[in-house]
């Protein structure tokens, strides 16, 4: 039975990304989602989904504390190919580095840097909450197969991706300037925004992600 495997690492509540993810699981036949911070379960996962709330500094230390765990994520994902979702600040822990509050080295599987949202409206809020559109670059990405631009998806961040390589970037929104929504190469993809609050357009995306085998 296929293994979809939520990392635990306290991180903010899991229960809407659980449920989304057994819901969809469910509907596609895609085997077991647990939610654990086992090391040994998370190496033997078929699908891995990296959640993150909060702010990037205690994200990576909450994650590295845990004995073994990035250890067993990185095994999973680079050395065995496993299909892999970022979300929120999962995502953002795969780019190179982070600047919030001191500078912290990310996976580094994805050719960008976390920094603070900048607006060029002043008038503008931050964090940058609520529902944004879509804009969409690759087309052709089978986690984004049936997502169309202008869909909206729900965001909560003060932080975000700003690309070293614009080949990786997805798709964006737009927040009084373009800001990164969704990276991804090989078997790695990460969403700024959240799919499990996203309604249609996310509960999409979590059902492409479990039937996705690249």
């Amino acid at each position: 039975m296929s293994l979809t495997v939520l990392v635990d690492y306290d991180s903010g509540n899991l229960h809407s990304a659980q449920k989304a993810f057994e819901r969809m699981a469910g509907e596609v036949g895609a085997g077991k989602v647990v939610v654990t911070a086992d090391p040994d379960v998370v190496a033997r996962a078929d699908h891995l989904v990296l959640p993150g709330d909060g702010a990037f500094p205690s994200c990576h230390s909450a994650l590295h504390a845990i004995d073994g765990l990035a250890e067993a994520i990185t095994s999973a994902v680079v050395d065995h190919g496993r299909p892999f979702l970022g979300i929120c600040v999962g995502m953002q822990m795969l780019a190179s580095c982070g600047f919030e509050y001191d500078v912290i080295p990310g996976f580094g599987w994805i050719d960008g840097e976390i920094h603070k949202l900048k607006p060029n409206d002043p008038s503008l809020k931050i964090p940058h909450m609520g529902w944004n559109d879509l804009v969409i670059a690759d087309n052709d990405h089978p986690v984004l197969a049936g997502i169309e631009n202008g869909d909206h998806v729900y965001f909560v961040h003060s932080w975000a991706m700003e690309m070293g390589d614009t080949t990786q970037r997805l798709a964006h929104v737009d927040y009084a300037g373009d800001v990164t929504a969704v990276v991804g190469r090989d078997n790695i993809i990460g969403t700024q925004f959240h799919p499990e609050k996203s309604q249609g357009a996310g509960l999409r995306l979590i059902e492409n992600f479990l039937s996705w085998r690249p």
